[in-house]
Formats: C-alpha cells, structure tokens, sequence
C-alpha cells in the first residue's frame, strides 16, 4: 500500500524539508514506519503566518457564490479520491478501512453543507429611530487569517470541518494536523488547492506542538484559533488568545453518559450501544463511556455486552475482517493500563478485556468495568479508549444526576419508548448534544460542541460558519 512523500505546504510552495527538523510516522498496526515528516521552525511558521495575511486579502474579495463554487468543488475531489485517502487515513490512524471510507465521505458532505452556507451569511437591516438617518445594516464579515489545530482520531473528518467553515467564511487558514497523522489532512489540503483556494490562503505545518500553537497565536496576523484537543491544551490556548483578545473555538472531548431507562428496547440499546462505543477503538470525544441502565435490566445487558466486546475481531484496519484497530500509539495503550488497574485496586469488577494484546501495534482489548468508584480515574477522566462503564440505577431522578456530575458536557444520550421521559432526558442533561434512541448526533447541519469544560462554540451546522465572522453594524445619515 502507498503512502504518500509527506510536506508542508507554505506560502504556495511543498516543503519537503524544513528548520525544524523530521520525525517518524508510524502504522499504529504493527509499529513500522510510513514515512518521515518535515517539522516546522519558527522561520516557516513566520512565513505561513504572513502568507496567510496576504492570502486573505485575496481570498476574501472572492464573491460568496465564487467562494461556493471553489469550496463545493473540494468537496467532490475528494469524493472521486475517497479510496485513496482512506487507505492513507487507515494506515497512519489505524481505524477499520470501512470506518475510514465512511469518515471521507461525510467529510465532503460536511464541506458541501458549509459551501452552501456561503450563500447564506446573512444580515439584518434596522429601522432607524431618529431623523436623517437613512440605513441601519447588521453585517459579516470574514475574522482574518485563522490557526487551525486538528487531532489524530479523525484526521479527515476534523481539517475539514475547520477548513469548509473558514474558507466558505472568507477567512484564510494555517492547518495543524496532528503529527501522528499528516497524510490525511496533506490530502484534504490538495483536494482544496485542487479546487482553486488562493494558495496563499491556505497552509499547513507540522512542528513541535507547543511553539507552533505559540508562535503562530502571537503572530499578529492572526485573528482567530480553532482546536480539536484535550481539555488542557484547549485552556492554555483559550488563556493565550484571551489575553491577546483573539477569537476562539475550542472541542474538547468528554465523558458521555448513557441513560438506558426501564422502558427500553435492550436489544437495541445494546446493539447500538456495542457500535458506538468500541468505534475508531472508543478514540472518538463523544464516545459513550458511562452505562447507566435501569436495575430490572441491568445484570443481562451487563452480562450481553460484555461478551459483545469480548467478540469483536480486532486487527490492522486493511483487514476487512477487523472490526477494532489499534490505538494511536503506545502511551494510549498504557494509559488504558493504568485506567483498568487503577478502578480494580478501588473495587470496581472486570467484565471482559482489561489488558494490553500481545501482537505487533498498538493493541488493547475491548474492556467493560462494573461498578467503578466514583473516585476512580476512569470515573474522573475521559479514557479516550476501548473502555466502558457500567452501574445500575433506581430512579431516573439518580441517572439524571450522575450524567450531570462530570465537569464535561460535549455527548449524552439515552433509551426510552416513552415520549415524555424522552423529552425531560433531552431538557434536563447537561450537554452540548443529547441523542435519543440513537448515537448520531454529528451531522454536518447540526452544530457541534459541548457545554463545560467540553469547550467553546460550535463546528458544523450553520453556527460552524458563522465562528469564523465579525459582526459589524453601518449606519448611513443624510449628508450635511
């Protein structure tokens, strides 16, 4: 299988080599090494940086229907290029090639959504309220150049969630891909240059993360940062654009609940349950982690999905008869380790799974935990990981509550037939977005983020968009 010769790509030109030395991508599969990844100095970034302020002031002055049209053309590259790039996608992420294929896809819808919204960044006119004056305009406008931080789990997904909202906007962008990972977004990067995106308005570094993330929020050029990350890094760079008074969207992850009510259908609920959570190896932010079922339900459903997770064929994504991959790297395998070891020295019980698997990769079985303290690390901190929670609950009253008790809010969702406790779970928990009877709540007409500490704003839908604009207000009087 081909994987592509890795570059950057700064001020209009492929850069195959750059100050701040290389460092090795891996196939998290079997631990060989794909390629060798040109890493950013200061020099590059400065130069992106001042591209991007240039490349803006072109690319804005496109029309939105010109912008539409560019952006919407991206769109379908990579739909012609979809096999390409998920066999590219699997081998430095490592997901099923299914799985990849699926993620390429709804990435180009996603962008189509956000060229179409193009068309639509509206403003309002306001009756004035005093003589001589002869118009009241609430418009948008673009933000500027725009520093776009992605992470490995969706490495298609998430550039083009960024990068379809920015460039629809009017604004240009420098793209962060993870360094695990930089093949994916290199190739959403041609698809877009491909597509006639002004050069200059759209670059992408890799480098060592922290003086990228510094140097390039310091740079005044830019106006706005975006983040797909963990909760720490999106606060140092929520604090860093907050003390320079730049705008900021940040996805956090977090620890999703999962309410499955004495009503339920439980077959249901458990085969979808069982897709959801041990997909992409659980390396997804709104995975669901924390299984609360009713108690007349819970020692079967607990017993069934245990030894659904148990049978899942785990292997390199190629395979076609993988159904989990590996994690990303080694450090996810022990941190999962150290999540199962530290929840069964505090009591909890071990259903299925619960260790590392001795093969080539990167490879952690499948794993339920019952009854965690609530004190235990995976109880405290998202696992990001194959692994799954379960504790029975009484009332709804008491699930209610402990899917609120968490600082995070990004994903939630819940079983019921009942269409009043339907409507009550989807007003009273504490998310950013609640699914019912379904875990797909990532859809690109609807926004995505989370309330909490899950993050700040929106991605998707047309609020996506609309981030990545000022507001300004045009009052016109009658001249003297």
């Amino acid at each position: 299988m081909n994987y592509p010769e890795l570059a950057l790509h700064v001020d209009g030109q492929w850069l195959r080599r750059a100050s701040g030395g290389e460092r090795k991508v891996v196939n998290p599969a079997d631990a060989s090494t794909l390629a060798t990844l040109p890493l950013a100095g200061v020099p590059e970034l400065n130069a992106a940086a001042d591209a991007a302020a240039r490349g803006f002031a072109i690319w804005r002055r496109q029309s939105a229907h010109e912008r539409y049209q560019i952006v919407r053309r991206a769109a379908e590259l990579l739909r012609q290029r979809a096999a390409e790039i998920a066999q590219v996608l699997t081998l430095e992420q490592g997901k099923p090639l299914a799985e990849a294929l699926r993620e390429v896809m709804l990435s180009a819808d996603l962008i189509d959504f956000q060229a179409e919204e193009a068309k639509r960044l509206y403003g309002r006119l306001v009756p004035p309220r005093v003589a001589g004056i002869l118009s009241q305009s609430v418009i948008r406008q673009p933000v500027g150049a725009v520093a776009a931080f992605t992470a490995w789990n969706f490495p298609v997904n998430l550039p083009a969630r960024k990068l379809g909202s920015a460039l629809a906007a009017g604004c240009s962008v420098i793209i962060k891909p993870a360094e695990e990972t930089p093949a994916s977004c290199m190739l959403v990067v041609r698809a877009f240059l491909d597509a006639g995106v002004t050069p200059q308005a759209l670059n992408m570094v890799c480098g060592v993360p922290e003086q990228v993330s510094t140097t390039l929020i310091d740079h005044d050029a830019i106006r706005k940062a975006s983040l797909t990350g963990s909760v720490a890094v999106g606060k140092l760079l929520g604090r860093m654009c907050a003390e320079r008074v730049k705008r900021f969207t940040g996805e956090l992850g977090g620890h999703a609940p999962v309410i499955v009510c004495a009503d339920a259908d439980p077959a249901f609920a458990l085969k979808s349950s069982l897709a959801a959570k041990f997909r992409n190896a659980g390396q997804v932010c709104a995975s669901p982690i924390r299984f609360y079922v009713h108690r007349s339900l819970y020692a079967p459903w607990a017993e069934q999905f245990s030894a659904g997770a148990q049978a899942l064929r785990l292997g390199p994504g190629l395979d076609a008869q993988t159904q989990m991959g590996p994690l990303i790297h080694s450090r996810r395998v022990d941190e999962m380790q150290r999540f199962v070891d530290d929840a069964l020295g505090l009591g909890a019980r071990l259903l299925c799974g619960g260790r590392r698997v001795e093969r080539p990769g990167y490879f952690f079985e499948p794993t339920v935990l019952a009854e965690a303290p609530a004190d235990s690390l995976v109880q405290r901190r998202e696992p990001f990981g194959p692994i799954a929670l379960i504790q029975p609950f009484d009332e709804l009253d008491e699930a209610i509550a402990l899917a609120n008790a968490l600082p995070y809010a990004l994903g939630a969702y819940a079983f019921t037939r009942d269409l009043h406790t339907a409507h009550r779970l989807g007003e009273e928990i504490e998310a950013g977005m609640v699914g019912i009877n379904h875990f797909g709540v990532s859809q690109p007409e609807l926004p995505f983020g989370g309330w909490k500490e899950s993050g700040v704003g929106q991605e998707m839908g047309a609020e996506g968009l609309l981030h990545y604009t000022e507001v300004k207000t045009i009052t016109v009087g009658v001249p003297a």
